[in-house]
């Protein structure tokens, strides 16, 4: 029986040399592993109430947007800097090199929502710390943080669980 990391391609020297680069584009074209990764990314938190899924741009969105309609909740997506038509907040963090900034409408979410904040791919959590704080800026609350792959050796889930976040990976890939 196959396994979510089954369905994922692995591409060498991606973008640059010496990067695996994990391709979850195949899983997400295969319905049965697509399924399975929205099935499994959803079941930790069954039977917790969430108002909202929030997903990190790009590839969170297919995700997010998936496990809110598993959900029958709203879906809000948190973007690169200038992408958001109306009126945003937003959060700069740090990359490999230099810096980034990601923004969120700043109507998005109300103080006390529930929300569970998913991505493709956790690394360094980066990304998603800046998702965490912008959504905790409009006074949500982020219940758990939902990732398909965790590449532990860059410390990623341990960034967000000093920030006492709850952190769920379907799969791992070791190095980078």
């Amino acid at each position: 029986m196959k396994t979510v990391r089954d369905y994922i391609r692995t591409i060498a020297d991606f973008p640059h040399e010496g990067i695996m680069f994990r391709d979850v584009t195949t899983l997400f074209s295969d319905a049965r592993g697509f399924r399975m990764a929205i099935d499994q990314l959803l079941h930790p938190y069954a039977g917790m109430p969430i108002d909202k899924v929030v997903g990190l741009e790009a590839r969170g969105f297919i995700l997010g947007g998936a496990i809110a309609h598993q959900l029958s909740v709203g879906f809000v997506p948190i973007r690169k800097k200038g992408k958001l038509p109306g009126k945003t907040i937003e959060q700069a963090y740090q990359l490999e090199y230099g810096e980034a900034v990601m923004e969120l409408h700043d109507d998005a979410l109300q103080p006390g929502d529930k929300v569970l904040l998913v991505d493709d791919l956790l690394a360094t959590g980066g990304t998603a710390e800046a998702g965490i704080r912008l959504v905790e800026r409009l006074g949500a609350q982020v219940i758990g943080c939902a990732f398909v792959i965790d590449l532990p050796a860059l410390g990623g889930a341990a960034r967000l669980e000093k920030l006492g976040m709850q952190v769920h990976s379907l799969c791992a890939f070791e190095g980078l």
